[in-house]
């Protein structure tokens, strides 16, 4: 299923400047894009003169996604922790992103990976463990 939607990213979140666009959600699967505009705030401290948007930020976005996509009846699902993250790509402003998200059941919670894609491949890898219910 193909949304064509941008949801404003609730401000308890993430620092993110920009909208992240829903682009598909068919549980167990989602995805969402999203564009590292010029202006976002963490830029000019990372690096001055060379900006990389740092991998903190990719794990928020990650999060971010998650919440995007998670259906409005659901309770907000909680990050119970960030089993893992592997950086293998810069991130520059003006790249738009494409993230995966893929759920898994995992000791009374639910684990999602998350793959986040540059115009250049892979930028990052992460898993995140939530509690409660993540559904779409």
């Amino acid at each position: 299923m193909v949304l064509a939607t941008a949801r404003p990213v609730p401000a308890r979140a993430t620092p993110l400047a920009g909208p992240v666009e829903v682009v598909a959600a068919d549980w167990p699967r989602a995805a969402v894009r999203f564009t590292v505009a010029a202006g976002e705030p963490v830029l000019p401290g990372h690096y001055p003169g060379f900006p990389i948007f740092p991998g903190v930020c990719l794990l928020d976005l990650t999060h971010a996604a998650v919440l995007a996509t998670a259906a409005d009846t659901d309770p907000v699902p909680e990050l119970a922790e960030v089993e893992s993250t592997r950086f293998t790509g810069p991130v520059y402003p003006g790249d738009v992103l494409g993230v995966e998200l893929d759920w898994r059941e995992k000791d009374g919670g639910r684990q999602c990976r998350a793959v986040i894609r540059s115009p250049r491949g892979d930028a990052a890898k992460l898993r995140l463990r939530y509690t409660g219910e993540v559904t779409r």
